[in-house]
């Protein structure tokens, strides 16, 4: 199941190793089969407070992700954007084909429900 790798990362000053970091974190997701489909564009912001801007990564699965983020080719570019720009970053699985949230609602529910009954 495809899992994610999110950042939300916070404004900074540019600095050319953050360009650096650019340059050279593909070569640190392609044995993992990484890409990207958010880069760093500009966020529409409908609820609540969004500053900076938003990176993800998808993976194959959870196992790549994690293999990616701890792989000492990322680990050693890594502080080359951390010590120029803060923010968040986490890994997610995503949900799979067919997922339907209905069935998740009905689950919660029924849970709910549960915990409710004398």
């Amino acid at each position: 199941m495809t899992a994610y790798a999110l950042a939300h990362l916070y404004p900074g000053e540019p600095h050319a190793e953050v360009v650096t970091y650019i340059e050279r974190i593909q070569d640190t997701l392609d044995p993992y089969r990484g890409r990207f489909l958010v880069h760093g564009a500009e966020v529409e912001t409908l609820e609540g407070d969004w500053p900076g801007t938003v990176v993800i990564i998808a993976f194959p699965g959870m196992e790549q992700a994690r293999a990616w983020y701890g792989s000492p080719a990322y680990r050693a570019l890594l502080p080359l954007r951390t010590r120029h720009m803060d923010g968040d970053t986490i890994l997610v699985r995503g949900v799979p084909e067919g997922y339907d949230p209905r069935e998740t609602a009905r689950r919660v529910r029924e849970r709910t429900e549960a915990a409710a009954r004398p």
